[in-house]
């Protein structure tokens, strides 16, 4: 039975352990944006967001680069995070709960790659402990002070001797891009680099050459793009408002 009109409806459990988990990242204290947000503001174009959310919705995991702090690699983690599947878990990569594992695939996030003792910031065994992870099937997300894929490789399997298998163990490499100077500073998703995990990342898409070959199911990824395209219309752009639709729609699609 439809809830009457104006009704106040609880919000899902589960939403909100998600969404709690999504907060603990914020660095600002400003409202966290949603993919709803950064589609608004031109971060990424439809077409790019419907890919990610394609490869990231079945669990693919992710990296997001960026060389310059403030460059919004935090705000764009925590977006695509909405998009993992209802039953992965997010759980914060500390180096305990790293340590300790979990029987059930959760998506883990590490905060940041780097040395500094700040809540999730992985380095050295801690960081190849978490990488690891793969190999159970979790899922991971996380991002990195990077410019492209060459410095990443640098940074994880060079400087904290990652193996390559476990770099390839995110499927998917985003680098921003940012120009202009505040207040009219513009963020934008520069390249996406892909993997099955299983060999080297492709370069899928290039913003400044115009490039996109996604390699994602493009039944799904067409689904995904009107599940998009609906909520810009919708209306909400929070964070819980946007996990729960994303929720509703996967579930409606198993």
């Amino acid at each position: 039975m439809k809830p009457a009109e104006g009704t106040y409806q609880p919000m899902d459990e589960a939403v909100i352990r998600h969404c709690a988990e999504i907060e603990r990242c914020n660095q600002r204290g400003a409202r966290m944006l949603s993919v709803l947000d950064l589609l608004e503001a031109h971060t990424m174009d439809l077409d790019l967001a419907a890919y990610l959310m394609a490869r990231i919705s079945r669990g693919a995991s992710f990296m997001v680069g960026a060389n310059p702090g403030g460059a919004g690699k935090t705000t764009v983690m925590c977006a695509l995070l909405n998009l993992v599947p209802p039953d992965r878990p997010l759980l914060a990569a500390t180096p305990e709960a790293v340590r300790l594992g979990s029987a059930r695939p959760h998506c883990y996030i590490c905060h940041e790659v780097g040395a500094g003792s700040y809540f999730a910031y992985l380095w050295g065994r801690d960081l190849q402990a978490y990488c690891s992870l793969s190999d159970a099937g979790h899922m991971l997300a996380s991002n990195l002070h990077a410019d492209d894929i060459e410095e990443a490789y640098e940074q994880m399997c060079m400087d904290n001797r990652v193996p390559k298998a476990h770099f390839q163990g995110f499927h998917l490499m985003l680098f921003l891009r940012v120009s202009g100077v505040y207040p009219e500073r513009r963020r934008r998703i520069a390249k996406v680099y892909s993997t099955d995990g299983k060999g080297p990342h492709k370069l899928v898409f290039d913003d400044a050459q115009s490039l996109f070959t996604p390699d994602a199911d493009p039944v799904w990824q067409a689904e995904c793009r009107a599940f998009l395209e609906q909520s810009l219309q919708e209306g909400g752009r929070t964070i819980q408002e946007f996990r729960e639709r994303v929720v509703d729609f996967l579930q409606s699609r198993q």
